[in-house]
């Protein structure tokens, strides 16, 4: 299955314990250095410059467009643009074809590649059986737009934003996820673990401690700011699931219960709060950022089976 946006093999790795084949588009150097030190068939390039036959004879489609626009952390563009997304992409459903986003900044653009995608292997006779998309919750208007144009397609389709903690995720990070297939009826996953609440010392999900079990007790202090304040640092216990993992992971404070500091987290210790194998192979440059783009394996995998 080509999976566009592939990163450093989030879904990748869920495919793989799977037994899916699966082939990742990315333009990131660093990203597809991680990839391929994995060993995960990669293409390294610009999705835009491809299309589905490029990745014959797979027949499910995956991926996760850059967020930057539509994040709370990021520039906002996205955000104002949310019309003239969705627009686009009823435009397309319609015509048939993605048409030219030039009211969009380049990287907002981005998120209509996967219905390039789609429409163009519909077109060729060839469509996708499944599709799985994920990305962070502002952009859930756009999947269930994109809902719309598949279902026209003939696919049964399912919306919504899922809690990762939620999936044995150590971590609290919510994410707007599509999935689609043609060859029956599919529903979002059903929770396996509890969801994180303020104040618990437990509640079913999967904690930092439990993930790190060499590190002795220990609270991180969060390089955000609360309550718009960016002097009140948020803490975590390590009986707590993480805070959401982001680019600037690796600048989270880690004080043991004492309050005397630990050294930060590692490039494997922040890989296996979003879900990672310990041992997986963080190569180039700018890992705090590949992890934190990243889909969490453990949430992909539910989604995956999903589709089967």
């Amino acid at each position: 299955m080509p999976d566009l946006f592939a990163g450093p093999g989030g879904i990748d790795c869920a495919a793989r314990e799977l037994g899916v084949r699966l082939t990742g588009f990315e333009w990131d150097a660093d990203a597809v250095a991680t990839r391929r030190a994995a060993g995960l068939p990669t293409v390294h390039g610009d999705v835009r410059d491809y299309g589905p036959e490029d990745a014959p004879g797979e027949d499910v489609l995956t991926g996760g467009p850059p967020c930057q626009t539509f994040s709370v952390t990021g520039n906002g563009a996205g955000r104002r643009a949310l019309a003239t997304v969705l627009a686009a992409v009823r435009e397309a459903g319609a015509r048939g074809r993605v048409a030219a986003a030039g009211e969009l900044d380049e990287r907002t653009a981005l998120v209509l590649e996967p219905l390039r995608w789609a429409l163009e292997a519909h077109s060729s006779g060839a469509p996708y059986r499944a599709i799985l998309l994920e990305q962070v919750p502002a952009v859930l208007p756009v999947w269930e737009a994109y809902a719309e144009v598949l279902a026209g397609l003939g696919y049964s389709t399912a919306c919504g934003v899922l809690n990762t903690e939620e999936f044995g995720v150590p971590q609290t990070r919510r994410r707007a996820v599509l999935l689609a297939r043609r060859d029956g009826s599919v529903a979002l996953p059903s929770p396996t673990h509890g969801g994180y609440r303020k104040g618990f010392t437990s509640g079913g999900w999967v904690s930092m401690g439990e993930v790190m079990p060499h590190r002795e007790p220990f609270e991180v202090i969060s390089n955000y700011g609360t309550g718009g304040d960016p002097r009140n640092r948020g803490r975590r216990r390590s009986c707590e699931p993480a805070f959401t993992v982001t680019g600037k992971i690796f600048r989270n404070r880690v004080v043991g219960l004492n309050e005397v500091e630990q050294p930060r987290f590692t490039p494997g210790e922040a890989g296996v709060l979003q879900s990672f194998p310990g041992d997986w192979p963080w190569s180039g440059r700018d890992i705090g950022q590949q992890i934190g783009n990243a889909c969490p394996p453990a949430l992909a995998r539910p989604l995956l089976g999903a589709l089967a």
